[in-house]
């Protein structure tokens, strides 16, 4: 069973970047698809990207499109999410889960999740 932390968010003016991260431990990162998720304050959990495996696709929601970017290095077993122009609305907690399917947005796929990191924007 694979375990994940994530890492990397704090408090962040409007229009700053971060780079988060998600550590996979226990089993290769390489054997799943990694989907980045944020859950805001009062609101559900919202599908933010998803990557394949061996990093060739990259699936974003409409929302995430232009401004997020997934990576993953697999010999690292770490996957990123890079946020840029950081918008108040942007405030979440961030969390990255796996799953050994490809189907970026049905979250009960992802079988494991991470515990999250917080990403807050100051305006």
């Amino acid at each position: 069973q694979v375990q994940l932390v994530e890492s990397g968010g704090g408090l962040v003016q409007a229009g700053g970047s971060l780079r988060l991260s998600c550590a996979a431990s226990g089993r290769a990162a390489s054997d799943y698809a990694m989907g980045w998720f944020r859950q805001a304050p009062g609101k559900e959990r919202e599908f933010v990207g998803c990557i394949r495996r061996d990093g060739t696709t990259k699936y974003y929601a409409d929302s995430a499109k232009g401004r997020f970017t997934i990576s993953r290095d697999n010999a690292k077993n770490t996957v990123y999410l890079q946020i840029y122009s950081l918008k108040p609305e942007d405030t979440a907690v961030y969390l990255c889960a796996a799953s050994s399917d490809w189907s970026p947005t049905t979250q009960y796929l992802y079988t494991t999740w991470g515990q999250g990191t917080q990403v807050t924007v100051s305006s």
